[in-house]
């Protein structure tokens, strides 16, 4: 008998994935977790039923949500990580020896419990001697901080649930006030492609645009996401990410990367003529 997950993407929409065995499933206080195992595409992280992360495709994620910031801002020492239990962000983190804190904020310990021991290739540097693990809401931690961090990672689940909080008003502003002077946010911002999905998205770049001075988004391709055309939301107090682009120091740190390239980071702020439409609709200026 075959085995397959199902995730809807939209009423009329779902991406199935065939699996060979279910690995974990368990209920924390705020959410069901499972882990599939699949011969397309590795271990999959699920929670109440949405796809996470897989093996396969995981590193695009997260080195798009972490190596274009780090190629614009010349000196990230401290960085501030809201959601990202499952350790992709923080691997990713921890190829840059100049970081000296990494704050990492997650709403269920179980979900980093889980994937230590189920995803060891994407939560591999949880460990890391300058990371420190807080369990809590990131909006009430956030709330807390003032000119602390050079960057923001926002990697939330998605706007409902246990993540829901962190496409606020009030969290973006609390991330702009909890920035450096020249601090950056970047921001999970959902696909711009289904109806609803859309609606999302621009939502937060309203919210974005009216919190920060520099704020554009960026794209990438990651087949298991709805509709597999994802969009990253870049917040800056000061940086344009592409004009202060160093692409040749970047290059010189050496960074083994798989998707993230500097030529693709340029052209990863060039989006299709929908996309401009969507979020010109919400932006109150350039």
């Amino acid at each position: 008998m075959e085995l397959w997950f199902s995730e809807p993407h939209t009423p009329n929409v779902r991406l199935s994935i065939r699996v060979d065995r279910q690995l974990y499933s368990g209920e924390s206080d705020l959410q069901k977790i499972d882990v599939f195992e699949s011969p397309e595409f590795g271990r999959i992280l699920v929670l109440d039923g949405y796809v996470m992360l897989t093996e396969k495709d995981e590193f695009i994620y997260h080195e798009m949500i972490v190596h274009v910031p780090m190629a614009i801002h010349p000196q990230v020492q401290k960085v501030l990580v809201i959601g990202a239990g499952d350790g992709g962000a923080i691997r990713e983190l921890a190829k840059y020896p100049e970081i000296q804190q990494i704050d990492l904020v997650e709403i269920d310990e179980e979900v980093v419990k889980v994937s230590k021991v189920y995803l060891p290739k994407v939560s591999c540097a949880l460990e890391d001697k300058r990371l420190q693990i807080y369990y809590e809401d990131g909006l009430k931690f956030v709330r807390r901080k003032e000119n602390e961090y050079d960057l923001i990672i926002v990697d939330s689940t998605d706007p409902f649930g246990p993540g829901e909080g962190l496409f606020t008003k009030e969290f973006y502003g609390n991330c702009y006030k909890a920035l450096r002077e020249d601090g950056i946010m970047v921001n999970q911002h959902e696909s711009p492609f289904y109806e609803a999905d859309a609606t999302a998205c621009m939502r937060a770049h309203k919210r974005i645009v009216e919190s920060f001075p520099v704020s554009r988004v960026y794209q990438a391709h990651i087949p298991t996401y709805p509709s597999g055309h994802w969009l990253f939301g870049f917040a800056s107090r000061k940086y344009h990410p592409v004009h202060d682009l160093d692409e040749e120091k970047w290059l010189e740190r050496g960074i083994e990367t798989r998707y993230y390239t500097p030529r693709l980071h340029v052209g990863a702020f060039c989006l299709p003529g929908y996309v401009e439409k969507l979020l010109r609709k919400v932006e109150i200026r350039e």
